[in-house]
């Protein structure tokens, strides 16, 4: 990972009045860069605001210490979730809503989970603004708070809106509220996994520190732009950053990440582009006491190598926490899927996990050495996050460093097949108890698959790890989905030495893999599951 001072950033909103002919050339060696004309008669030029200003802000902020965010008045920490979705922003007030724009913003109102208010402003032509919180930008309905919140009080955080599915109505399409918390959907979606600004110390043994955004700048778009942009503050105990995100909603949704981070003290693990998910139960979990076949926000994590290789990993719910490390170089992407979009698959007509946005990663600047990180925690029920994947950075820059890195972030509907490989489509397994062979099934499905027709053409590749044995593989031809079915077996070694001499509880799980090939070629992703004895 690049380590780097830095004094720049992205080109300023809101530039002076043009001095030369020059600009229509700028226009071209520039892209990137926001020019605007004011007019010789309003007064002095508009100091230009961008994401250098936030980087400046930035280091001042790591420069001085640590200041937690306020809290919000006990009333409105007392709230209970329920009651805290009762009070709804005025869709009338919506910021840009009379500019004839394709993007409106409405905000949150702090209160249950949501303890800590920040600070939003708006960026245009004429400079910076301040959001004003007013309790008349929200309905209260039948919570009672009306008249008992603060006239100052600030809010939680903000929803963006854009024609996503017609033209005639403004969807919310992406929302950044909680900590770093954001997250976003493409059309025809509903919102399900999050992404966050940083992970920091993430399952180490003295706790994670959960950065947040302090303060954000809404940047107006022009009356036909199609994308906005968003500067925001982040901060903690150990670091301060500067965020640049480009977001453009559509049939994908994408986001263009800039960071600037600028550490007050060291730290042991940064997590970049992290992603945190839910999965209760699924193919490979059944669902104990529910009329549900599957509730998941995410089922798996793909993995595409610098190698050209493309790794399928289906996600648990673990009996305890679970660490697995993909040291596979900088990848050319990684994600957190919703692969299955059956509805039956679910029967949920509230939460529709069917239509849950799978989330990609693809790396730009600024990464170097350093490791994919899965984490799955326990959880028991559908309402906590317990899936977490990042980057894990191995160069980390020391107090007072600085570290400067970008990505893109993809949101879109996992149907579309990142490769030309065949997927896993399911993964599904079976055990009488613990001490028992255990069954994988696992169907391919892809373009390839579907030309051949006997077994003689096909060869499964089955590795697996110590503590096991296994027992021959069969393929099957799946004729309802034109794709194949592996089915295979492990069994216990009874001759393991170390797994006698280990409590059931801290035998460590099998590693296994599995890819479909021909004639030496492999034809599907890497199938690889980690299981727990």
């Amino acid at each position: 990972m690049t380590i780097e001072r830095t004094s720049g950033g992205s080109p300023a909103i809101g530039q002076s009045r043009l001095q030369s002919p020059l600009w229509l050339l700028l226009l071209f060696l520039l892209p990137a860069v926001v020019l605007v004309s004011v007019p010789a008669d309003t007064g002095p030029p508009v100091t230009p605001f961008g994401l250098a200003q936030v980087i400046t802000k930035a280091q001042a902020l790591a420069a001085s210490p640590f200041q937690p965010l306020p809290d919000v008045p006990e009333a409105l920490r007392h709230v209970g979730y329920d009651q805290w979705r009762e009070i709804r922003f005025k869709k009338a007030q919506a910021v840009w809503r009379t500019d004839h724009g394709r993007f409106t913003v409405e905000f949150f109102h702090p209160g249950a989970l949501y303890e800590h208010p920040v600070n939003i402003n708006t960026v245009d032509a004429t400079g910076v603004r301040p959001v004003k919180f007013t309790c008349a930008l929200f309905d209260y309905g039948k919570t009672g708070l009306a008249g008992k919140v603060p006239a100052d009080l600030g809010f939680a955080g903000f929803r963006i809106h854009y024609p996503l599915n017609r033209a005639d109505y403004f969807d919310e399409v992406a929302e950044f509220l909680g900590a770093s918390y954001f997250r976003a959907v493409a059309k025809g979606q509903r919102y399900g996994l999050s992404a966050r600004g940083l992970a920091i110390n993430t399952a180490l043994p003295e706790g994670e520190e959960f950065p947040f955004f302090r303060e954000f700048w809404l940047v107006k778009p022009a009356a036909h732009d199609r994308e906005i942009t968003v500067f925001a503050l982040l901060d903690s105990p150990s670091l301060t950053g500067a965020y640049e995100f480009k977001i453009h909603p559509g049939d994908k949704t994408t986001m263009h990440v800039t960071a600037v981070l600028c550490l007050r003290r060291a730290v042991k693990k940064l997590g970049l582009a992290p992603l945190t998910s839910m999965f209760y139960c699924g193919e490979n979990a059944k669902c104990a006491a529910d009329f549900r076949p599957e509730i998941h926000d995410s089922d798996g994590l793909l993995i595409d190598t610098p190698a050209g290789e493309w790794i399928w990993r289906p996600l648990v719910n673990p009996q305890r926490l679970r660490i697995y490390n993909y040291s596979t170089g900088i990848p050319a992407g990684f994600g957190l899927l919703q692969r299955d979009q059956e509805f039956d698959h679910y029967q949920d007509l509230e939460a529709r996990y069917d239509l849950r946005p799978s989330l990609w990663v693809i790396p730009d600047k600024g990464w170097d050495k350093g490791q994919i990180e899965l984490v799955e925690l326990p959880t028991q029920n559908e309402y906590h996050d317990n899936i977490i994947a990042y980057w894990s950075a191995v160069t980390l820059p020391g107090a007072g460093g600085t570290l400067r890195f970008s990505y893109r972030l993809e949101w879109y509907s996992a149907r579309e097949n990142r490769s030309a490989l065949g997927q896993v489509v399911a993964t599904r397994l079976t055990e009488e108890q613990p001490a028992s062979p255990v069954r994988f099934v696992i169907d391919f499905q892809g373009d390839h698959l579907q030309s051949i027709t006997s077994t003689n053409q096909l060869q499964a590749d089955i590795q697996v790890g110590a503590g096991y044995k296994l027992e021959p593989p069969h393929l099957i031809r799946n004729t309802v989905t034109d794709g194949w079915r592996l089915a295979f077996q492990l069994t216990a070694d009874p001759g393991d030495a170390l797994r006698g001499k280990l409590l059931p509880s801290t035998v460590p799980p099998v590693d296994v893999r599995a890819v479909l090939k021909h004639d030496k070629l492999a034809l599907t992703e890497i199938w690889n599951y980690s299981y727990p004895p």
